[in-house]
C-alpha cells in the first residue's frame, strides 16, 4: 500500500505553500493530505497540542492501517516527532524539508535565543507581524516566482503570538526509530542538512530559496517520492 503523503506547512505561513507540490503528488497517483496548522496560534499557549490535533483531525476520515510519509517545512519539522507519536496511522517516514530538526532527545526550543532576540521588539501586544514582514524586500522577492503566488502566501500568513516562539517542544523517544531524510534548498539550513547526514539519514539537495517548494513543486514533488521510496 502506497503512503498516503501528509504535507505539513510551517505555521509561520500556511497551506498554500505545500498545494502546488501536492497538485504533482495527486497527478501522478499518490494521495496527500495538507492540514491547515493557521488556527493554531489562537489562545494560550501551549501551542504544540493544536498542531498535532490538527494533523490528526485531518486524516479522520483516513482508515488507521492506512501508512503516511510526514513530510515537515521550515520550524513543522520540531513537530514531527509528536505528530507521529499523535497519530493512530503508521508512519513509515518522515521528510523534513529546509526544515528545523527535533532533538534526538529531550525538548527542543522553537527558537534560539539570538531569534528571539531579534523578534521581540517586532511584538506589539504580544503578537508578531507576519513572517514575510520580518524580512528586507530583497530577502522575499526572491522566494515568489509570480505575483499572484506572493500574494495568495502572504495574505494567508497568520500573525503568530511572540510565546509561540518561546515554546519547547517535547520530544519523545525513539521518535527517530523509523526513515528519515531531508531535502535541502539551500542556507542557512545546510548546517541542518549536515546535521541530519551525521544522524544517518539520506540527504538530498535542490538547490533555492526557503519556499523554493513553490517555485519548483515538480522538482520537489521527485524528491519527496525517492526519499519515502527509501522506507
Amino acid at each position: 500500500m502506497q503512503p498516503i503523503f501528509v504535507l505539513v506547512h510551517s505555521p509561520s505561513v500556511g497551506p498554500s505553500t505545500w498545494r502546488p507540490v501536492a497538485e504533482h503528488l495527486t497527478a501522478a497517483g499518490y494521495q496527500v493530505r495538507v492540514p491547515s496548522l493557521l488556527h493554531i496560534g489562537a489562545g494560550a499557549p501551549p501551542f504544540w497540542p493544536r498542531i498535532v490535533s490538527a494533523v490528526r483531525d485531518d486524516l479522520r476520515q483516513v482508515p488507521a492501517d492506512s501508512p503516511v510519509t510526514l513530510v515537515a517545512h521550515s520550524n513543522a519539522g520540531l513537530f514531527l516527532p509528536e505528530i507521529r507519536s499523535g497519530l493512530d496511522h503508521p508512519v513509515t517516514s518522515s521528510i523534513f524539508v529546509d526544515a528545523a530538526l527535533p532533538a534526538q532527545a529531550g525538548p527542543t526550543p522553537v527558537a534560539s535565543p539570538e531569534l528571539l532576540e531579534f523578534l521581540r521588539p517586532m511584538a506589539v501586544n504580544g503578537r508578531l507581524p507576519r513572517w514575510t514582514d520580518w524580512w528586507d524586500e530583497a530577502d522575499v522577492t526572491p522566494m515568489f516566482s509570480d505575483p499572484t503566488t506572493r500574494q495568495t502566501v502572504i495574505e494567508e500568513q497568520p500573525t503568530l503570538p511572540l510565546s509561540y516562539y518561546e515554546q519547547h517542544i517535547p520530544v519523545p523517544d525513539g521518535w527517530d526509530d523509523h526513515s528519515c531524510s531531508y531535502l535541502l534548498f539551500g542556507p542557512p539550513y545546510d548546517d541542518l542538512a549536515s546535521e541530519a547526514r551525521e544522524r544517518g539519514w539520506r540527504v538530498a539537495h535542490l538547490p533555492g530559496a526557503h519556499l523554493h517548494q513553490i517555485i519548483d513543486p515538480a522538482g520537489t514533488a521527485r524528491h519527496l517520492v525517492e526519499l519515502a521510496a527509501t522506507t
